[in-house]
């Protein structure tokens, strides 16, 4: 029996762990198992805990207890969103004097639970925005208003929107995974009228993806984000504040190197980059191809097959409405870059111009919350240098249609700061 598209796409996203909330998990559990209410007791009371300075004592008398009760997918995805909680809390409890060591009791469970998911011992996008959901009313709409966050840091509100909104944007990019599957398909079947289809749902989600991102401003504040809640989301890998990394005791005498959770570990972003063929330079490639070692297997195993050949940019040159639509995608790709360079800028480079101002008229020296970290992001890079080099790289990736009359002006001579 032949098999249908929608058979061979449906058959695709399950190869690749793509639900139909596209890379976000569908119905994450909110509990574990009683063995391990210490974990969620803990993560949950985690905001009182570090505000009142108590989380590293609580976690030092914490029992060691064994993953093997975990049975199922969802309960170790917990597990890993609890554990990392509790890890970034441990670690950043006091943001001048960063632990060093992680207790065996936290390290060895989590490390093993991390090798079960084949995601490394700190916590990630997959975890905090990917799996850390749930609606208020279950019979209610997927919309901002309904939902909520299963784990919270400190940061009032603008964690909970910070989170909530990256969700949002994630949702946006279901109708583009979808569009890539369907191109991809097309791609092998030579099929032109496929291809032109899936263009124009990459393009359409990519635009929405920029919508719903600019609900950041709405729901984050900057000065909360910026002294309060970011540190959390701060690794120890390229990081100012912890050169020396982490030693997980039980588990490594020497000290591990681990990154951030940062929206370059976003799997969707890193999908149509690979799609569209955007080639970035070596130091920005090298970064994004580290990202991917914090995402779930089935995520990371979609770009790696994304970026083998054959090269769509090859298959849309002869055919003109192909050629508008790739570009429209690389267009809408480069617009949404731009924009998280606007909100980087917001949330992290202006408050933190200002924060240095503050510390350098005061006269006990010192330097505010959110200081440490300088121009580091939270994953290791420096995030205006970094995004900038993606959307310059994004840009490039237009291709010139004369036929058309079309002709790419280079950056510099376009609006872009």
């Amino acid at each position: 029996m032949k098999t249908t598209s929608e058979e061979m796409l449906q058959r695709d996203m399950y190869s690749f762990d793509i639900s139909q909330l596209g890379f976000v998990l569908t119905e994450p559990l909110m509990d574990l198992p009683e063995y391990y209410q210490i974990w969620m007791e803990i993560a949950h009371n985690i905001c009182h805990l570090i505000n009142t300075h108590q989380l590293r004592s609580v976690v030092q008398k914490m029992p060691m207890l064994s993953i093997n009760l975990l049975s199922s997918y969802r309960e170790l995805r917990l597990a890993h969103l609890a554990l990392g909680f509790i890890t970034m809390g441990y670690v950043w409890q006091e943001e001048k004097n960063p632990a060093q060591r992680l207790p065996k009791a936290l390290a060895v469970p989590f490390t093993l639970v991390s090798r079960k998911l084949d995601l490394p011992a700190i916590l990630t996008y997959s975890d905090c925005v990917l799996a850390n959901w749930k609606l208020k009313d279950p019979a209610g709409d997927l919309e901002l208003k309904n939902m909520d966050l299963i784990l919270n840091f400190p940061g009032n509100e603008s964690c909970r929107g910070f989170l909530l909104v990256s969700w949002i944007v994630e949702k946006a990019a279901v109708c583009g995974l979808k569009g890539i599957l369907a191109v991809r398909m097309a791609m092998e079947e030579h099929d032109e009228t496929g291809l032109l289809k899936g263009l124009n749902e990459i393009a359409a989600s990519l635009k929405q993806m920029k919508k719903e991102f600019n609900l950041m401003h709405e729901h984050v504040n900057q000065t909360e984000f910026f002294g309060t809640l970011r540190i959390f989301f701060s690794g120890w890998k390229d990081n100012p504040q912890l050169p020396n990394g982490l030693v997980y005791e039980g588990v490594n005498d020497e000290p591990v190197y681990l990154s951030g959770c940062s929206a370059a570990q976003s799997s969707a972003v890193q999908s149509f980059d690979a799609i569209l063929g955007v080639q970035h330079e070596e130091k920005s490639a090298a970064f994004l191809r580290h990202m991917r070692l914090y995402m779930p297997p089935g995520h990371k195993q979609l770009i790696e097959t994304l970026c083998a050949p054959p090269r769509l940019r090859d298959l849309v040159v002869p055919s003109p409405p192909l050629h508008q639509a790739y570009n429209a995608c690389v267009s809408a790709l480069e617009d949404l870059r731009t924009f998280h360079l606007c909100v980087v800028a917001k949330f992290i480079i202006i408050p933190g111009g200002q924060a240095r101002a503050t510390a350098g008229r005061c006269p006990l020296g010192g330097g505010g919350s959110g200081l440490g970290l300088g121009s580091t992001g939270t994953g290791g890079s420096n995030p205006m240098l970094f995004l900038k080099s993606v959307r310059d790289a994004t840009h490039n990736a237009l291709i010139p249609c004369p036929s058309l009359g079309e002709r790419i002006l280079p950056l510099s001579m376009c609006d872009r700061n």
